[in-house]
Order: C-alpha cells, then sequence, then structure tokens
C-alpha cells in the first residue's frame, strides 16, 4: 500500500484522515501546515502528499511545489473547502506545475476510490 502523507491545518481533519486510511491499510501520517510538509515529505518520501489549500504562512500549494520539485515521482493531491483559491492555483500553472484537486469535505468512501483508482499524476 501506498505511504500517504497528509498536512491539513485543521487537525480533526487531518487526524480523521490518517485513521481512516491507516484502517484500510495505508501507512499514513499527519502534519500540520506546509512547512512541516515539505520538511517532513523530503525526509520520509511518501508515494502521495494530500494537502490542504490554504494554510499558515507556507500554503499547499508553495508546499506541493516544493516537494513535487525534489520528489517528482510523488503523487500530490490538493484539498480544499475555500472558494477562491483559483489564484493560488494559477501561480502553481505558472510555474509549469498542475495538481490534482478534491473539494472538502472529503467523503471517505470517495476518498479511497480515488486513491484506488489511481489517477495518474497530472505532468508538470
Amino acid at each position: 500500500m501506498p505511504r500517504i502523507l497528509i498536512a491539513d491545518d485543521e487537525k480533526v481533519i487531518a487526524d480523521s484522515l490518517v485513521k481512516i486510511l491507516a484502517s484500510h491499510g495505508y501507512e499514513a501520517s499527519a502534519v500540520y501546515n506546509g512547512e512541516d510538509a515539505v520538511e517532513t515529505a523530503l525526509r520520509e518520501k511518501p508515494d502521495i502528499v494530500l494537502t490542504d489549500v490554504v494554510m499558515g504562512l507556507m500554503s499547499g500549494v508553495v508546499a506541493a511545489m516544493m516537494i513535487r520539485r525534489s520528489l517528482p515521482e510523488c503523487r500530490v493531491i490538493l484539498i480544499s473547502g475555500q472558494a477562491g483559491i483559483e489564484p493560488l492555483l494559477q501561480v502553481a500553472e505558472s510555474k509549469g506545475h498542475a495538481f490534482e484537486l478534491l473539494p472538502k469535505p472529503i467523503e471517505p468512501e470517495r476518498l479511497l476510490q480515488y486513491l484506488k483508482d489511481g489517477k495518474p499524476v497530472v505532468s508538470d
């Protein structure tokens, strides 16, 4: 099973996703900000990073771009429940990055199916 890193500044969401994924056989861990997402991803080299878009000092989009530069084989999936994230996505696209995006709230069954389907990473 893939190793998954979850980054979300809402600890309840991150920890809940870890529990859901772990109960289905995934090796999952959580961090609660973009800086820790980058540091942990570079150290642990997960197969998949699920990151919230809007977080404290470093957005999930910036973290995703940094992770993708160092770990191009890592599948990065952005999650967001906020409207108005288009400017952040446009910044990523202008720098040659395109990421998968899932809306919040994430239904556990939908997330598990999405991960299982192995949707290909959108290439940079």
